[in-house]
């Protein structure tokens, strides 16, 4: 396959399949990147500047039905490059490997990927058998695969056979009693005793041939691990399993004498370490496992082999534990950031010690290579469902556009674009299901557009209903001036785990009294947390420092209007530009917003979610948004919002002041303290940013 230059490129197929896929049965490792479709032309590498609709015109395809897809899983990853290669090597040298990010990055598929990279190694089969020494310490004995389940096969024939043979001397034995019994009640003609014999002899024949047939079953081994010649080394997800599901378990007995007992090595069941033996053991969430049963997992990758026992004190189970049970495999653990803090310390050093740490990547750059792979990635999640219930219709370039845009708006950055693919994936569906109700032979620009309004995550839908609920109630004012009230930016869902923001308005109210007796307060209401108890603390300094007042005369409140639970310092300029107002009794405009976090320099820092901030200013009528100016690059507005709000960049403090303070007498003078003190405070920054 090859491709075009920056601006496009053809997506033909140069390689034979059959080419292909000998290749894929030869697993060659190498560290050449394979998350691609084929040799990029010079140039892909860079980040592009031409908008999503320019560029994709360039690229020769109709829909996503004409995107080639790789053969190999791995080769279906999308941006993980460190990754991919990671996992060839631990695949070539049998490594363990523990994968940390956020969810929906692609781990488990790197996992899923590693069975078709694994060697040709010959599977095993695992069987139990009865211990003769002592019953509740079965045998374990490994087999090559497929071997198992004919060694079974043929002890159920042995003993079929032996049993026919058994049953039927048992059967001559009865019948010649049976007839001596019939001639001896005939010569003393006592009928009554041939019936109650005859009873005693059915009896007993019925009885003895159970038992002999119970007797010779018990001592059939168990298959615990069952494979086949040419099966690919198996993958198990052991995710949320419980300690049984995880290390083998024994099954209870409610029969444990009489005769009714089940042999001991007729209840014991394989563990997901045991089922994963000679292939890939996956465990997501690897820090809520247990400590115990981390140990545990540390001891089966220490010795390779892990003896079942019963994991329940009060089971009948809890007597027995077999001999060590083979379980090599290959550990695949993965997690969210603070999953590392859960794991067993000696757990993790095993995984240092003998394999590879992953940190996979969120956000990939805005390339001609990345963007074509983003393309596959839509074609891939099409194909899946192909010939299923959940079938929908392939992409068009317009719908595949769309996808790309919000690939570059969740990722929050200019010049990247989202690997949170999960999220992407879900949008991808339901703009296919829209498609599918109208019978679409594509999924085209407006269903996907449809689709982004229906798959709004709840803080978006919540954050709507907010903003409609203050609208009602004229809670939010985007029209004239008032003093120590600024509109100020949040977003909620910051901590959700999810890639897309969700804005609202948090409008910011200050009021400075004089103090009663000394020692001036701050009191800030809202419930702030600790990070922005510590802005505001940070603000007053500022202020000390940029006013030259002395606020230890006065009490400053200062209130979160109708929110509760603010987190973040982004609202700093906020909080400051309310203050200083209420100090200085200058008027605010309203049709102003603005987000940014505040050094006690009075340099503007830059802060998250800055689209999704200014997007929620222009539903609520928002004319101006103030944001840092480190920020500027990480715009991308939807075209609806381009032309309803201006966004003005900002350094310092004191250009915040400039443009959110009305005409004033004594605006001028303010700003010109402020900006002599911040040029004190910070003379190389300003002399930059001014050059």
């Amino acid at each position: 396959m090859a491709e075009d230059n920056e601006s496009g490129g053809d997506l033909v197929e140069e390689v034979p399949s059959d080419t292909i896929l000998e290749q894929n049965d030869a697993v060659e490792i190498d560290e050449t990147e394979v998350t691609i479709w084929a040799p990029e032309p010079k140039g892909s590498d860079d980040v592009l500047q031409s908008s999503i609709d320019e560029w994709i015109e360039g690229v020769d395809f109709n829909s996503t039905e004409d995107v080639p897809i790789p053969k190999r899983l791995v080769d279906q990853v999308i941006g993980q490059e460190a990754g991919s290669i990671v996992i060839k090597k631990a695949a070539e040298q049998r490594r363990h490997m523990l994968m940390i990010g956020d969810p929906g990055t692609g781990k488990s598929m790197l996992a899923r990927s590693m069975t078709d990279l694994l060697p040709a190694d010959s599977l095993e089969d695992i069987l139990v058998y009865p211990n003769e020494d002592d019953e509740n310490e079965p045998r374990v004995r490994s087999v090559p695969a497929g071997r198992g389940d004919r060694i079974i096969k043929v002890q159920k024939e042995a003993i079929r056979q032996q049993k026919a043979k058994s049953q039927k001397v048992l059967l001559l034995a009865f019948g010649l009693i049976g007839l001596l019994l019939f001639v001896a009640a005939l010569q003393s003609g006592d009928i009554m005793t041939l019936l109650f014999g005859g009873f005693l002899l059915a009896f007993g024949y019925m009885f003895i041939r159970s038992r002999l047939g119970s007797v010779d079953e018990s001592r059939i081994p168990k298959l615990l691990v069952k494979h086949e010649q040419g099966d690919a080394p198996p993958f198990v997800d052991a995710t949320a399993t419980l300690s049984g599901s995880l290390l083998g378990d024994v099954r209870h007995d409610p029969f444990q004498s009489g005769g009714m007992e089940t042999s001991a090595h007729d209840r014991v069941e394989p563990g997901a370490i045991h089922r994963a033996n000679k292939g890939v053991l996956y465990i997501d969430e690897v820090n809520l496992l247990r400590l115990e049963e981390q140990q545990a997992l540390l001891t089966a990758m220490q010795e390779r082999a892990f003896s079942i026992s019963g994991r329940s004190e009060r089971s009948s189970g809890a007597l027995t534990k077999t001999e060590p049970v083979p379980c090599d495999f290959i550990l695949i653990a993965a997690g969210n950031l603070d999953a590392i803090q859960g794991m067993h310390p000696a757990l993790r050093s095993r995984i240092r010690g003998y394999g590879y740490e992953v940190y996979v990547n969120s956000e990939m750059p805005d390339t001609a290579r990345n963007r074509r792979r983003l393309i596959r990635f839509i074609a891939q999640e099409v194909l899946r469902d192909i010939d299923t219930v959940r079938e929908i219709p392939h992409f068009d370039k317009s719908g595949v556009s769309i996808i790309l845009r919000e690939a570059q708006r969740r990722a929050g950055r200019r010049g990247k674009l989202s690997l949170r693919l999960r999220e992407l994936g879900g949008l991808v569906r339901i703009a296919g299901d829209l498609a599918m109700e109208e019978s679409a032979p594509f999924t085209t620009a407006q269903h996907v557009l449809m689709a982004r309004e229906i798959a709004k995550p709840l803080e978006q839908q919540v954050a709507d209903r907010m903003i409609e609920r203050r609208l009602d109630y004229s809670q939010i004012v985007s029209t004239g001036e008032r003093v120590g009230r600024v509109n100020g930016l949040a977003v909620l869902g910051a901590n959700s785990g999810l890639s897309d923001f969700s804005g609202i308005m948090l409008p910011v109210e200050a009021l400075v009294t004089p103090s009663q007796g000394g020692g001036g307060k701050i009191h800030a209401t809202g419930g702030l947390s600790d990070l922005a108890k510590e802005s505001v603390t940070n603000v007053s300094a500022v202020i000390k420092k940029l006013t030259g007042k002395d606020v230890s005369d006065y009490d400053i409140h200062i209130q979160f209007v109708n929110t509760h639970g603010v987190d973040g310092d982004s609202a700093s300029i906020t909080i400051a530009t309310a203050i200083i107002s209420a100090l200085e009794n200058i008027p605010i405009r309203q049709d102003l917003a603005m987000t940014g976090s505040l050094s006690v320099r009075g340099e503007v820092l830059p802060i998250g979610g800055v689209t999704a901030k200014i997007e929620a200013a222009a539903k609520c009528g928002i004319k101006t948004v103030v944001i840092p100016r480190a920020n500027m690059q990480d715009v991308l507005l939807d075209d609806k919002y381009e032309k309803m709000v201006d966004i003005i960049a900002v350094d310092t403090l004191d250009e915040v002041m400039q443009h959110a303070l009305v005409k004033h007498s004594d605006k001028a003078s303010l700003v010109e303290r402020l900006e002599a003190v911040i040029d004190r405070l910070t003379p190389s920054n300003t002399s930059v940013t001014t050059a």
